[in-house]
């Protein structure tokens, strides 16, 4: 899918929690070891939220900060669209709630679930709007409280995942940044690669689903860190040539931070030295919907990202989907 150039990004914001909990902290829960985390994910540490936090409080903190730089006030907002894979609730929306705390009496609101790669589904629908001109102000968050559908009695899972939101606002301004196109692609046929399998329609929350530790995300690693590889390296190549770049025009890839050892075989297929590629799950962790927003926030703050740069945006997770966007700083 490729949109028009119209919608630009013009303010972002982040929020992580202020509890860390490190490699060593894990090594006292299950039986694993800094090293090993270290040589197999390259996370060293993980933000994970208070008891009582949820993902509309890490979500409203990221959306003001957002909001702030782009110097937009609630009332100016249309829309506010949320990525996440832990609502505060299965419904309401999660966007109803940052509604109300922040005040945004105006904007019509909605989730959507595109796990991993959530955040760049909520800015392509986002784009769209704007596009059309049916909107001019709107809101895409990715937020996540990971650690509470984390099973922390299962190494292979509990040391990847962190909490945290990110957020942009987007709005038609040619001076900021250009959302050039993005493309989304899914592959139902893998759902069940990457699943939280408690809690819906097909295991609705019970006795047994609790017993069965149904309510917690389990995956195939193996099977993920392929897939996640090929259709990663496919989808830049064709994003590029799509909007007559080449791997060269790049000047930054931000990626969802899934896996260090998935961001550095992507970048070797590709070609591409590291230091194209914008890294920080050693302090994070995987916080699926939140991972690249947080990632575009930082990066922009180490001046990674300078006026002109074509930076790439790419995401993979859950369902399967995966997708990019291209935008000119």
């Amino acid at each position: 899918m490729r949109q028009n150039q119209r919608a630009s990004i013009t303010g972002i914001g982040s929020y992580l929690p202020n509890k860390v909990l490190t490699n060593y902290d894990l090594e006292k829960m299950v039986d694993t070891s800094n090293d090993w985390i270290i040589q197999r994910t390259g996370i060293k540490e993980r933000r994970i939220v208070e008891n009582g936090v949820t993902t509309s409080d890490l979500a409203t903190q990221a959306s003001l900060r957002a909001m702030e730089d782009a110097g937009v006030s609630p009332k100016d907002l249309d829309m506010i669209i949320t990525s996440t894979i832990t609502p505060d609730h299965i419904f309401p929306s999660t966007s109803c709630y940052i509604q109300q705390k922040i005040g945004a009496t105006r904007a019509c609101a909605f989730d959507i679930l595109a796990a991993c790669a959530g955040f760049i589904y909520a800015m392509s629908i986002g784009q769209s709007f704007i596009n059309s001109g049916a909107m001019k102000t709107i809101l895409v968050v990715g937020a996540e409280c990971l650690s509470k559908i984390t099973d922390y009695t299962d190494r292979a899972t509990c040391v990847l995942f962190g909490d945290g939101a990110g957020a942009v606002v987007i709005q038609r301004d040619p001076i900021k940044h250009e959302i050039l196109s993005s493309h989304l692609a899914a592959d139902g046929s893998e759902a069940d690669v990457l699943i939280m399998p408690g809690g819906g329609a097909r295991n609705p929350a019970s006795l047994e689903s609790v017993q069965q530790r149904l309510h917690y995300i389990q995956f195939k690693g193996k099977e993920v860190f392929k897939l996640a590889i090929n259709n990663i390296t496919n989808l830049i190549l064709e994003t590029t040539r799509e909007n007559g770049l080449t791997l060269n025009d790049i000047d930054l890839i931000i990626p969802h931070q899934s896996n260090l050892r998935i961001i550095e075989a992507t970048m070797e297929k590709l070609g591409l030295p590291m230091e194209k590629a914008f890294v920080n799950i050693d302090k994070y962790g995987n916080t699926s919907s939140a991972s690249v927003p947080i990632a575009i926030d930082e990066a922009r703050k180490e001046g990674r990202l300078r006026k002109g740069n074509i930076v790439m945006l790419v995401a993979f997770g859950g369902g399967l989907t995966w997708g990019s966007s291209v935008i000119r700083w």
